[in-house]
């Protein structure tokens, strides 16, 4: 039986290890049993009838070449969280996407108060999931905190690095920070940070599969970034049993829900030191964050998942072709 071909096209390929390309591969293995599915980080050429793009602004070439072949042809754009967040605002390449698709995919229930008003029509959300782990016994002699994010402006690791610094006569709290140093001059603090605060560890990049046993194992998740649009180590961790604090914005909050009590103000080091002394001093607070946590977790099922992108991309190819401004 003929399947109808489908490209998804990711700026950051496997040797990327991020967000992005967890996506796509995720998405790629759902949807290969009702489709034959391409994974790719650009578009040249090929027989497929949808493009999922993700990133209005990495993609655009991609999706300014498929769009040129057939006006037509169905598109769906991901938005990334610089995407909603930054580029959608002022990048013109970015904005012709935004034009060009038949749908935007937010990834985080509140993503949508974020696109322009013109476009907002065309938006669903899709919340991504990972398989659940049971939580783990941790010790009570310390808490271990793990930062998961690559050393780079928008995940905020100065924000970690001082917190490391006002928390560093606290020998019962352990820092953790997992991510390669995408910019090297934030490498050089982070070395240089655990000379100053022993309970500070940079731990650079590590495979997935260690990222998510670290994850599990931890007391909390701590997740500072300025701007995101759906992390999945939130996720991983919500599915682990692992509490979360993370900075409050939008990307944040339309995962963990808006009443979520382990938010603190985006780059406030202080804040993020007072909530996890707090979690460590006060037993009652971190399990209160356990049960919102354990709350939100079945939101972010694979089987929710799966079942929203098939009948987002069923809705996709069904509709009619809809008036496109040229991208």
């Amino acid at each position: 039986m003929h399947r109808i071909g489908i490209v998804i096209v990711t700026p950051a390929l496997a040797d990327a290890n991020n967000g992005n390309w967890q996506t796509a591969r995720r998405w790629a293995r759902m949807l290969s049993a009702a489709y034959r599915v391409r994974l790719a980080s650009g578009w040249d050429e090929g027989d497929e009838t949808l493009m999922i793009a993700l990133h209005a602004r990495r993609s655009a070439a991609a999706v300014s070449h498929w769009r040129s072949r057939s006006p037509s042809a169905a598109l769906i754009v991901v938005l990334t969280g610089t995407d909603l967040y930054r580029d959608i605002h002022g990048d013109p390449s970015a904005q012709a996407s935004l034009r060009a698709a038949d749908r935007l995919v937010v990834l985080n229930q509140l993503g949508a108060r974020s696109v322009p008003e013109s476009e907002r029509g065309k938006v669903r959300v899709v919340l991504q999931s990972c398989a659940a782990r049971q939580p783990q016994l941790k010790t009570r002699h310390h808490l271990r905190a793990v930062m998961v994010g690559h050393l780079r402006a928008e995940k905020a690791p100065q924000t970690w690095f001082e917190t490391a610094r006002l928390l560093v006569q606290r020998d019962d709290l352990r820092l953790d920070h997992v991510g390669a140093a995408l910019e090297p001059s934030l490498g050089h603090e982070a070395e240089a940070l655990m000379h100053d605060c022993p309970n500070y560890r940079w731990l650079g990049g590590l495979p997935h599969a260690e990222v998510r046993r670290r994850i599990q194992a931890a007391h909390v998740l701590v997740h500072p970034s300025r701007m995101e649009g759906g992390a999945n180590v939130v996720i991983e961790a919500l599915r682990s049993g692992t509490p979360v604090l993370a900075s409050r914005i939008d990307g944040n909050l339309g995962l963990l829900g808006g009443d979520y009590d382990g938010c603190f103000p985006v780059g406030d080091a202080a804040a993020l030191a007072a909530l996890l002394q707090q979690v460590r001093d006060t037993p009652a607070m971190l399990d209160h964050l356990h049960r919102q946590c354990a709350a939100r977790a079945p939101l972010f099922d694979p089987a929710h998942e799966s079942a929203t992108l098939l009948a987002l991309l069923r809705e996709t190819l069904a509709s009619p072709a809809i008036h496109r401004d040229p991208p």
